[in-house]
């Protein structure tokens, strides 16, 4: 439980083919469940800004892109339930597209997550159980319109704020690694010529397990 499943993920890719409906998916009759876990994708939006914070040094510093939840405090990473009819990462631009009105590239696969949601208990997973697949995703457009627009609200935060507004003890982790990675360089930054070879590779750190009720 928690481990990054690499060898039963494909590659990371482009958002660009992801459908522009104004309609969000609903409903959960072709939601994917293994071993009385629903599967779910997410993404952590994220963009490079110059800082010129610092006398006489310009860097770029990340902002992270979040969203408010439909109910209750805190902000949220986009995702969802992963759908028979995609791939892990077609789900993570959908969601990136319809709770964050964003698109981009995928820029890494960040490991997977387990948790607990009272909310998303049923016959196939009478316990609620998720496994949570997230990516990064660097932004390249953000929409005026977008499926849940009128029931979220998008905030640019850095990753202090980030971390300290984050509804979800397990998005924290997630954050965490994310950091990690882009900081270390595992996952590609603007300069870099090209997508990893093997972004799903073992040799990935592997996140927290976190089992938390949300």
């Amino acid at each position: 439980m928690g481990e990054n499943i690499s060898s039963e993920l494909p590659k990371v890719a482009s958002c660009n083919g992801v459908s522009s409906s104004l309609v969000a998916r609903t409903g959960r009759h072709h939601q994917r469940y293994e071993h009385g876990y629903r599967l779910v994708s997410g993404c952590v939006p994220f963009r490079y800004k110059v800082d010129r914070s610092t006398k006489n040094c310009t860097h770029q510093a990340i902002e992270l892109l979040m969203v408010t939840t439909q109910g209750g405090p805190g902000l949220l990473f986009p995702k969802g339930g992963w759908e028979t009819d995609e791939t892990v990462e077609e789900a993570a631009c959908r969601e990136a597209y319809e709770e964050a009105g964003v698109r981009g590239d995928l820029k890494g696969y960040i490991g997977a997550w387990d948790f607990k949601s009272k909310r998303l208990q049923s016959h196939l997973s009478p316990e609620g159980l998720c496994r949570a697949y997230m990516f990064a995703l660097l932004v390249k457009e953000e929409l005026d319109f977008w499926p849940e627009g009128n029931a979220r609200e998008r905030h640019w935060c850095t990753p202090a704020v980030a971390m300290e507004k984050c509804r979800y003890e397990w998005m924290k982790r997630v954050l965490e690694q994310c950091i990690l990675h882009l900081s270390s360089g595992q996952i590609d930054t603007p300069s870099a010529s090209a997508l990893p070879s093997n972004p799903l590779s073992t040799d990935t750190p592997r996140p927290s397990h976190l089992s938390v009720r949300v």
